[in-house]
C-alpha cells in the first residue's frame, strides 16, 4: 500500500550519496558536526584521565614499601657517587617539597591578600580577581601584572584613590613576599635564585602545561643543587691542599728524624780519626 511511494520518496531525498548527512545539518543545524567532535574529544580526555588515575592506583598500591626502596637507592647511589650521595639524598627530597610547598603557599597567600584588597577596594567580582591573581602569582611577574591591570580599571572608572591605594598595596605586599617569604620558602636548602626560577617556570608551563609549574622549578633546584655540590667537591680539595702544603714542607724540615746517637758518635770518631790519619800521612 506504501511502498511505491516510500520507494519514490527514498529515491528523490536519499538516493544519493551523503543524502541523510545533508538532511541532518538541515534539521539540527550547521555546527552538529562541531558539537560531535567536541564531544568525541571530550570524551577522550576522561577516558585518557582515568586511565591515567587507574594507571596511578596501581603504582601507589604496589610501591608502598617506601623505606626499602629508599634503602636500594641509596646502597646504588653510594657505588654510583660514594662520596657525594649522601649530600644529594638529602637535599633533592627537601628541594622538591619546599618548591612545591613554597610556590602552592606563596600562590595561594597573594591571591587571599590581593583578593581581599580587591574587595576592599570596591572591585566587581572580588573573588574571582582573586584567584586568577592566585594563578598568576605562580609564574614571575604575574601577581604585579594582575594588581596593576586592576589599578588601572580602577583609574580608569574613575576611582583614581582606590586605584592609588590598591597599587600602593600590592606593590608592598609584593615587596615583603619577595624579599622575605620566597627566598626562605621556594628552593629549601638550596635558596633557588630569580633566574633559574624563572626559566623553570617558563619552560615548564611551555613544555609541560600547568603541571609544568611545578615540575620546571622542581628541576631547576635540582640542577642548582648537583652543581653547587660540584663546585663544592671542586673547592675542597683545592683549599686542603694549599692550606696542608706549606705545612706539611714545614713539618717535614722540623720533624726529620736524627740518626740514632750511637751512630752519630761512632761516624764522628771513625771520621776524626780519618782526619788524623790524613793529617799524619800528610803534613
Amino acid at each position: 500500500m506504501v511502498g511505491n511511494r516510500l520507494a519514490e520518496y527514498w529515491l528523490l531525498h536519499l538516493g544519493e550519496p551523503q543524502a541523510l548527512g545533508h538532511w541532518v545539518e538541515i534539521i539540527s543545524g550547521e555546527h552538529l558536526g562541531n558539537i560531535y567532535r567536541a564531544l568525541l574529544s571530550a570524551t577522550g580526555d576522561l577516558a585518557r584521565l582515568a586511565l591515567t588515575t587507574l594507571f596511578m592506583l596501581i603504582t601507589l598500591f604496589f610501591v608502598k614499601d617506601g623505606s626499602r626502596i629508599a634503602a636500594q637507592l641509596d646502597v646504588v647511589g653510594e657505588r654510583i657517587l660514594p662520596t657525594r650521595w649522601q649530600r644529594f639524598s638529602r637535599v633533592v627530597p627537601a628541594t622538591v617539597s619546599a618548591t612545591v610547598t613554597g610556590m602552592g603557599l606563596i600562590a595561594l597567600g597573594e591571591g587571599v591578600v590581593l583578593g581581599v584588597a580587591y574587595w576592599i577596594a570596591g572591585v566587581p567580582s572580588p573573588v574571582l580577581l582573586g584567584v586568577a591573581t592566585g594563578f598568576m602569582a605562580l609564574i614571575p611577574g604575574g601577581a604585579p601584572l594582575s594588581f596593576t591591570l586592576v589599578s588601572l580599571y580602577l583609574v580608569g572608572s574613575g576611582d583614581i584613590v582606590a586605584g592609588l591605594g590598591l597599587f600602593a598595596w600590592g606593590s608592598i605586599e609584593l615587596f615583603i613576599v619577595d624579599k622575605t617569604l620566597r627566598p626562605r620558602l621556594v628552593g629549601g636548602p638550596v635558596k633557588l635564585p630569580f633566574l633559574p626560577t624563572f626559566f623553570g617556570l617558563v619552560g615548564g608551563v611551555q613544555t609541560m602545561g600547568l603541571v609544568g609549574l611545578f615540575v620546571g622549578p622542581v628541576l631547576m633546584a635540582l640542577l642548582v643543587a648537583i652543581w653547587r655540590e660540584w663546585l663544592l667537591g671542586i673547592e675542597e680539595p683545592a683549599t686542603v691542599g694549599t692550606e696542608t702544603a706549606p705545612a706539611d714542607a714545614t713539618t717535614d724540615a722540623v720533624a726529620r728524624p736524627s740518626p740514632p746517637r750511637g751512630r752519630t758518635r761512632r761516624s764522628t770518631e771513625r771520621g776524626s780519626g780519618r782526619h788524623r790519619s790524613t793529617s799524619t800521612r800528610n803534613p
